[in-house]
C-alpha cells in the first residue's frame, strides 16, 4: 500500500508509438501516448481510417520547432472505440450514403442497396460499420436500426449509448448462441459441485432489479459460529472463452444502467435467466463460504463451485424493514447477518477505510421515460448488509490468488487497484480543510486516512459537510483494473477484486476463470490479461460518463418546468466564467455565468479558495455556500442548466464576516 501506481512503458519502435486519437471540435486530431509529455499532433489528412477515440499506432513525421510539438500520422487503427453510429440516411437510385451525427469529424458511409435493412431516404438510422479498406474514400456499412416513431427521450438515450461505442443490440450469431444453452442443469454438472440447496439461501437486490448476481446463506453450525456463503451465479459456467458470447461480453466490458433503462453486457436470456439467482429455482453458482464467530471473526473460509436453491427474493427496502422493526420472514437470520456486517464496517473504517457518504439521484418516470420526481437515495443498512458481505468475498478472493505462485511468480490477476490522492490536488484541498479547522497528517497513507476520516466525522451536519466532502472525492485517484497490485486505498485492503458481479462486469467473469485454473491446479497464465485490465478500466469509464450524460439529460428535461421559478441551492463548483449550483431540493446543477453577475461587480476567480471575489464589494461566492437561484434556460441538447443569482436584500450579507473566519 501506498506505493504510486508504475507509469506503463511507453511502446516505441524507430519512432513508433502506441496512444489514443482524440480529434478536436476544429477537425486537429492528437495522439495520447502514455509516457510522453506532449500529445502528437495529427492532422486531418494522416488520420488514416481511424476515428475519434481509437486505439492507434502512429510513425512521427517531424517536430515543429516553434511549438516544440511533434507531428506524426497514424499507419494503424488497432481498436475501434466505436463502431455503431447514429444519423441520417440520404437515398439515392444505386446507392445511399449515411451521415452520421457527431461533433467529431467522421466521413460519410456509403451504404449498398443490399445492406439498407429497408430503410429509406431521410431515415434517422443506427449504422455499423463493416468495412474501411485502403484506398476507399469512405467506409462501407449496413443499418442495423431504423429509429422510427421512437420519443426524443428514446433517441436521446442511445444516442449517448452509441456515441460512448456501446452497442445497442446483440449481433445474432450472439444471441443464437445465448438460446442453445440448455436450461436445464444436468445432473453431473450437480455431483461435480458442492450442493447447499437445502441451506437457507436468499438474495437482497432493488425493486426493479432482474439480474440478480450474488446470494447469500446462512445457518448456526454450533453456538455462536455460523456459516455464512456468498454465492454468485456461475457465469464463466455458461460463457466460455473466445465464444461470440464471450467476444460481445469483452466488447462492452459492463452493463451500463440509464434512468430509464439498462443495457446487459450479456443477453437477457443470460443475465436474466439463465445466471439470475432466482427464487425456488436451482441455479450455478461460485461461491465463498465463511464460519464467523459472532464477534465477526473468520474462523474459516472455503472458495469453490456449488448449486444453490434461493429460498426468497428481498428487496432493499424489505430487509430494511425488518432491520427497523425486527420483524418477518426470517428475521432472526437478517438480523444476525445486519449485526456482523455492522461490526465488519467498524472494523474496516478502523483499519483504513475512508468513509465517504453516498448519495444516488433517481427518476421517477412515466411510461414515456419523462421525469416526474426526483428521489434521492441514500446508503441504509440493507445496503450496507450486502455490501459487506461483497466486499468481504472481494477480499478474500484476491488474498487466495495472490498466495499462490508459478515457477515461483506471481499468478497474472486483475486486482481491482484505488492508489493514494495524488498531492498535487491533495496539498490545496489541505489548505481550504485547514480554514475550518481541519489539520491533515501525510506521513503515511495511513495518516491520510486517518486525517479524512477525523474530518468527515467532524463536519457530519455542519454548513461546510457538503463541499468538503465533494471536493475531498475529488481528490482521488480513480480505481482500476490491473495486474500490478498496489492495494486498494480507499477500501484499506490490500489485496481485493471484482469477483461478485459476473452478469454485469467482464473483470469478474475473468477472476472466475483464473480462481478455476487455480482450484484445478491447472493455470495458464493469460499474456493478454493488462490489456484485458485496461480495456475494462476504459469501458468502466465510458459507462460512467454515459451514466452521468444520461442523468443530466433527466435534469434537464425535468427542470424545464420550473423556468422562471426560484430554489434554494449549494455552490457546488467554481470557475473563472462563473459558479455551478445544485438546488437543494432536486439535486440538480446549473451554472451560473459570470456575465450574469456583472450588475453586481467584477468577480475574480481565486482558484486556491474555491470561490469567486467581488473587486469592490469583497462579495464572495464559495463552494458550499448557500445561494437563491432562478432557471433561467434548460438545453436538452447540450444537457445544460442555467441559473441567475437572486440577490435577496431582506437576508444579511455574512460574505465579509466569512471571510474574516477563514
Amino acid at each position: 500500500m501506498g506505493r504510486k501506481t508504475q507509469k506503463h512503458k511507453k511502446e516505441k519502435s524507430h519512432s513508433s508509438y502506441v496512444g489514443v486519437l482524440d480529434i478536436t471540435r476544429s477537425g486537429m486530431g492528437y495522439v495520447v501516448v502514455e509516457g510522453l509529455q506532449k500529445d502528437i499532433l495529427v492532422r486531418p489528412s494522416d488520420f488514416n481510417r481511424a476515428f475519434h477515440g481509437d486505439k492507434v499506432k502512429i510513425s512521427m513525421t517531424n517536430e515543429n520547432n516553434r511549438t516544440g510539438r511533434v507531428q506524426g500520422v497514424v499507419t494503424e487503427v488497432l481498436e475501434r472505440k466505436q463502431s455503431e453510429f447514429m444519423g441520417t440516411l440520404e437515398v439515392s437510385r444505386d446507392f445511399a450514403f449515411f451521415i452520421p451525427d457527431s461533433q467529431k469529424s467522421i466521413p460519410d458511409f456509403f451504404i449498398p442497396p443490399s445492406n439498407l435493412n429497408k430503410a429509406k431516404d431521410g431515415d434517422r438510422v443506427i449504422v455499423k460499420m463493416i468495412d474501411w479498406r485502403k484506398g476507399d474514400k469512405n467506409p462501407k456499412g449496413q443499418v442495423i436500426t431504423v429509429l422510427e416513431g421512437v420519443n426524443a427521450n428514446d433517441l436521446a438515450m442511445k444516442e449517448l449509448l452509441v456515441q460512448h461505442g456501446f452497442p445497442l443490440l446483440f449481433d445474432d450469431e450472439v444471441l443464437e448462441e445465448s438460446e442453445r444453452i440448455p436450461e436445464k442443469i444436468s445432473k453431473a454438472e450437480i455431483e461435480n459441485r458442492k450442493d447447499l440447496r437445502d441451506i437457507l439461501t436468499f438474495t437482497i437486490d432493488p425493486a426493479d432489479a432482474k439480474d440478480f448476481d450474488d446470494a447469500l446463506s446462512f445457518r448456526e453450525i454450533k453456538k455462536g459460529i455460523y456459516e455464512i456463503g456468498v454465492h454468485i451465479a456461475d457465469v464463466s459456467h455458461y460463457v466460455e472463452p473466445d465464444t461470440e458470447l464471450d467476444k460481445s461480453a469483452y466488447e462492452r466490458a459492463t452493463s451500463v444502467y440509464l434512468p430509464d433503462r439498462v443495457l446487459p453486457m450479456l443477453p437477457e436470456r443470460i443475465s436474466n435467466e439463465l445466471c439470475s439467482l432466482r427464487p425456488h429455482e436451482d441455479k450455478l453458482t461460485y461461491s465463498c463460504i465463511f464460519q464467523i464467530s459472532a464477534k465477526a471473526e473468520i474462523k474459516h473460509y472455503w472458495i469453490g463451485r456449488t448449486v444453490i436453491h434461493s429460498n426468497h427474493r428481498y428487496t432493499y427496502e424489505d430487509v430494511q424493514e425488518i432491520i427497523e422493526k425486527k420483524e418477518g420472514l426470517y428475521f432472526n437470520e437478517v438480523l444476525l447477518l445486519h449485526d456482523l456486517a455492522q461490526k465488519f464496517r467498524k472494523g474496516r473504517f478502523k483499519n483504513g477505510a475512508i468513509n465517504f457518504s453516498s448519495q444516488e439521484v433517481r427518476f421517477k418516470l412515466d411510461e414515456d421515460g419523462k421525469p416526474l420526481g426526483i428521489v434521492i437515495k441514500e446508503s441504509k443498512e440493507s445496503h450496507q448488509l450486502i455490501e459487506e458481505f461483497m466486499l468481504l468475498a472481494n477480499r478474500t478472493i484476491a488474498e487466495n490468488v495472490s498466495k499462490m505462485k508459478i515457477n515461483k511468480k506471481a499468478i497474472p490477476f486483475p486486482y481491482r487497484i484505488h492508489d493514494q490522492p495524488d498531492e498535487e490536488k491533495l496539498l490545496p484541498f489541505m489548505a481550504f480543510a485547514r480554514k475550518f479547522g481541519h489539520s491533515f497528517e501525510t506521513d503515511s497513507p495511513e495518516a491520510i486516512t486517518s486525517s479524512f476520516n477525523k474530518m468527515l466525522q467532524a463536519v457530519q451536519g455542519m454548513p461546510e459537510q457538503h463541499v468538503l466532502e465533494q471536493l475531498g472525492i475529488r481528490t482521488m485517484a480513480k480505481a482500476i483494473y490491473t495486474t500490478e497490485n498496489i492495494g486498494h486505498f480507499g477500501l484499506g485492503f490490500e489485496f481485493y477484486c471484482h469477483f461478485t458481479s459476473p452478469i454485469r462486469r467482464y473483470p469478474d467473469i475473468l477472476v472466475h476463470r483464473i480462481l478455476d485454473q487455480v482450484l484445478s491446479g491447472k493455470i495458464k497464465p493469460d499474456k493478454k490479461l493488462e490489456e484485458k485490465c485496461r480495456h475494462s478500466s476504459e469501458r468502466e469509464r465510458a459507462a460512467m460518463e454515459t451514466e452521468r450524460a444520461s442523468n443530466k439529460y433527466k435534469q434537464v428535461e425535468y427542470m424545464k418546468q420550473f423556468l422562471g421559478e426560484e430554489f434554494d441551492a449549494v455552490i457546488s463548483g467554481v470557475a473563472s466564467f462563473g459558479f455551478w449550483a445544485e438546488t437543494i431540493e432536486h439535486k440538480c446543477e446549473g451554472l451560473v455565468s459570470v456575465f450574469s453577475l456583472q450588475d453586481y461587480d467584477e468577480f475574480r476567480h481565486m482558484e486556491e479558495d474555491y470561490c469567486l471575489v467581488g473587486r469592490r464589494s469583497g462579495r464572495t461566492f464559495r463552494m458550499g455556500d448557500r445561494v437563491r437561484i432562478k432557471v433561467i434556460a434548460a438545453n436538452l441538447t447540450k444537457r445544460q442548466l442555467d441559473y441567475e443569482w437572486v440577490l435577496q436584500p431582506d437576508i444579511p450579507d455574512n460574505n465579509k464576516k466569512k471571510k474574516k473566519n477563514h
